[in-house]
């Protein structure tokens, strides 16, 4: 199974590692990275990781400025994108199908050939363009995923809400997650 990951210059980067840390340990996937510029940038402003231990995480890594990358041509068959966290300017740029870099593009394959695109837009509060955008993505058949902030469970750290997040990334590419099956509210 062949998934892409980009990371964008939101913030948010940790979502991205954790996700990256979690396929890394399915065996049957091979993952795709694209970190762009501003991507590259909020990694340094905002966590303790470097671009190269993240680098490590994917079993291929591309430049966002190599156009002529595999993962660019939908022949290259992949089963999905994430992009996470994923800048409104990206979401712009998906909706209105502008393709200036390999992550835009690798995404806007993704839409063409009907596979599955997950972004997870990190910004608050929207304005009525974010909506209109991903709303666009949405008809499209965009997963839309804001990284919204679970309350039903009992452990209320940062990371049970990341590992929520990226549980619920997981649900949607069908991969193996952490998430117990819900059989209704307190007995």
């Amino acid at each position: 199974m062949r998934i892409i990951v980009g990371i964008t210059g939101a913030s948010g980067i940790v979502i991205a590692v954790e996700l990256l840390q979690r396929l890394k340990q399915i065996e049957e996937v091979e993952t795709h990275l694209i970190i762009t510029d501003g991507g590259a940038l909020t990694i340094r402003d905002e966590t303790n990781f470097d671009i190269y231990s993240i680098n490590r995480l994917a079993d291929y890594v591309y430049n966002v400025h190599e156009m002529d990358a595999s993962i660019a041509s939908g022949s290259f068959l992949t089963d999905g994108m994430v992009i996470v966290p994923c800048a409104m300017k990206t979401v712009a740029g998906l909706a209105s199908g502008y393709s200036d870099n390999l992550l835009l593009r690798a995404g806007d394959v993704c839409i063409k050939e009907h596979r599955t695109l997950i972004i997870v837009p990190r910004e608050m509060p929207f304005s009525k363009i974010h909506l209109r955008n991903m709303k666009e993505l949405a008809d499209l058949g965009v997963v839309v995923m804001p990284p919204v902030m679970t309350f039903y469970n009992t452990d209320m750290t940062l990371q049970s809400h990341i590992n929520h997040v990226v549980n619920k990334i997981l649900l949607q590419l069908k991969l193996p997650t952490e998430i117990s099956e819900w059989s209704g509210g307190k007995k």
